[in-house]
């Protein structure tokens, strides 16, 4: 086997076993009791804020950031941490204003809210979307790039590697479901970070005179300084495109776009909305756990970057020539990483594979079991019932996602590959969510058409104008679909009940509050468009999805605070339902300030 000695298998092989005793021991039941669908799907409520936040990293890390981020590091640059670095923040806001309405109504899924807030129409659709998505993108994308890890550091074909993935996460989290998950999830957190940590420090380190980490980070700026940049012009980076050609960088990352555009949207719809990230904190075993669950992923999400795409740089500066960028992790364990370490750094790799392929089987068997089978096929089914073909369900996702996995092996970046078609469904879920929470008057019939109109949007545009980035594309798609969800709200006067408003004092005090929002972004709006066309390189015309975002915001204070009629499955939230601890409170401070220095000194 290619590079891989005695000692890396014996290290490989012993965190295999320990994930899978974990696995298995944590699922068991005492004699004569059989699994709840609480137990299986949410374990039990029970999980404490450590557990949590590993798990919520563990579901999200997967060979894609290890494989996938690093080339694009290698290919781009420091550009790509946006998405996790901004992540940081939107976990503050999921935490503070999504979890709690979730927690509190009490639900398994993502698609049983809608169904609650909306009807079956809504939580139908959107539950077949996911379906769809997570097995055809997610999981298909996880097996391929773990498989590539193992093919090209170890020399395992990418077929057996597949297989291998598949099989290993099977073998516990089809039986254990997310107890198991969870639990065993703080293992591979553990083992990804250490891993990924010493990896990183050996391939800075082999750029340093003296072999050490600092002077080998000096020497990397020096060699690559076009590599640490936040915000990427169009036509100063080119990077690989896959066919043997080369591409504008800003196709993937366009400028002030990924800072001031829907890259907040498409994060705001991954971890609030996002059913395998969203229900590791729904199992936790209070509002409280869930929510120091939610910002402790936070601070680890800071630590992503320094994992993953700092590797890919220093195999740029090292000198790599790769036929592929996804290719930067694996030559840097083949070249850089000595024996028995390489065993720990493919553990790494391992365990970020098998822990998001594990969480998304298990919510593809979640949403499936509990928004499709009992919603529509069985609907008295007793609960041992419901685990059997939640198994049965995630056995077969795995079957299909192994069986697609291999046609991924024409992409060069698979990590953009992953976000673009992620992309096309974003900007209906955020808003069928956002309005749905917040906005009393939102109306099933306008969710159904915002859910039917996202991917076609969003092909359409893509058709018309191909050279768009995807990032810019997901806004324009949303901006369509705000004036949709508002105007067939407003005209659909069915199923109203009486308005509840609170007192008069406070009833004013959110008309101005929302008057005050909709001046500023509108006055935003008015300002930018004297400098869109000058900064049309920069993508300066993405700050309209925030603008747009606000405005609504504004809107739905105003509407909630002056409609004397309210759909009959509106919300009504106080406000206390959002207060955090001091604790929280500190530790989102703690956030931003660090993003604040990060950005300050690589914009």
């Amino acid at each position: 086997m290619k590079g891989f000695a005695l000692l890396d298998w014996i290290v490989f092989l012993g965190y295999a076993s320990i994930i899978v005793f974990t696995g298995l021991w944590v699922s068991r039941t005492k004699k004569g009791e059989q699994k709840t669908t609480s137990d299986y799907f949410l374990a039990g409520r029970s999980l404490p804020w450590w557990t949590i936040g590993a798990a919520l990293l563990a579901a999200n890390i997967s060979a894609e950031h290890f494989i996938a981020m690093s080339g694009s590091g290698y290919a781009v640059g420091l550009a790509i941490a946006a998405y996790e670095w901004i992540a940081a923040i939107v976990l503050i806001f999921v935490a503070k204003y999504f979890l709690p309405v979730f927690i509190k109504k009490g639900i398994y899924t993502m698609p049983q809210f809608l169904a609650q807030r909306y009807d079956k129409r809504v939580s139908t659709i959107m539950a077949v979307f996911w379906v769809l998505v997570y097995i055809f993108v997610n999981m298909t994308a996880v097996l391929y790039l773990g498989a590539l890890a193992m093919e090209r550091i170890i020399g395992v074909p990418m077929i057996y590697g597949i297989i291998g993935f598949s099989f290993f996460s099977a073998v516990y989290s089809l039986w254990g479901g997310m107890k198991a998950i969870a639990w065993t999830d703080v293992i591979n957190v553990c083992v990804l970070i250490f891993g990924g940590l010493v990896t990183t420090f050996l391939a800075v380190s082999a750029l340093g005179v003296d072999h050490g980490f600092f002077s080998g980070f000096v020497e990397l700026i020096h060699k690559a300084p076009q590599k640490f940049h936040m915000i990427i012009a169009k036509g100063t980076v080119f990077v690989p495109n896959g066919s043997g050609g080369t591409k504008d960088a800003f196709q993937d990352l366009p400028g002030l776009g990924v800072v001031l555009g829907s890259m907040w949207l498409t994060n705001m719809s991954f971890w609030g909305f996002n059913q395998f990230i969203i229900q590791r904190g729904l199992a936790g075993k209070s509002l409280k756990e869930a929510q120091y669950g939610v910002v402790f992923a936070g601070y680890l999400k800071l630590l992503v970057p320094v994992l993953v795409v700092l590797p890919g740089i220093a195999a740029f500066a090292l000198g790599a020539d790769l036929a592929k960028s996804d290719e930067a992790y694996p030559w840097l364990l083949s070249n850089i990483v000595p024996v028995g370490i390489k065993g720990l750094a493919f553990s790494a790799i391992a365990a970020a594979a098998v822990s998001a392929l594990s969480s998304i089987v298990n919510s593809v068997s979640t949403v499936f079991t509990m928004d499709i089978y009992k919603a529509h096929l069985r609907k008295n089914t007793e609960d041992k019932n419901l685990v059997i073909v939640g198994r049965i369900v995630a056995l077969i996702a795995l079957i299909i996602a192994t069986c697609v996995a291999p046609q991924l092996r024409t992409l060069d970046q698979a990590y953009q590959y992953i976000q673009e078609y992620t992309g096309y469904i974003y900007p209906g879920e955020f808003l069928i969510f956002f309005c749905g929470l917040f906005w009393r008057q939102s109306k099933a019939t306008a969710a159904v058409w915002v859910a039917l109109l996202t991917i076609p949007l969003g092909i359409l545009l893509k058709v018309i104008s191909p050279e768009l980035p995807f990032i810019l594309r997901i806004g324009y798609v949303f901006m369509i679909l705000t004036v949709v969800m508002i105007g067939l709200s407003l005209l659909d006067k069915s199923h109203n009940i009486e308005n509840q408003f609170g007192n008069e004092l406070s009833r004013r005090r959110t008309i101005r509050q929302g008057w005050r929002i909709i001046a500023v972004a509108a006055f935003v709006g008015l300002v930018a468009a004297f400098f869109v066309v000058p900064m049309r390189n920069l993508a300066l015309e993405a700050i309209y999805v925030l603008v747009v975002g606000f405005i609504l915001i504004g809107a739905i204070l105003i509407l909630n605070s002056t409609k004397q009629t309210m759909d009959e499955n509106g919300l009504i939230i106080e406000r206390s339902l959002f207060k955090t601890t001091d604790r929280f409170n500190i530790a989102a401070i703690g956030i931003c300030g660090i993003l604040a220095v990060l950005y300050g000194f690589f914009w």
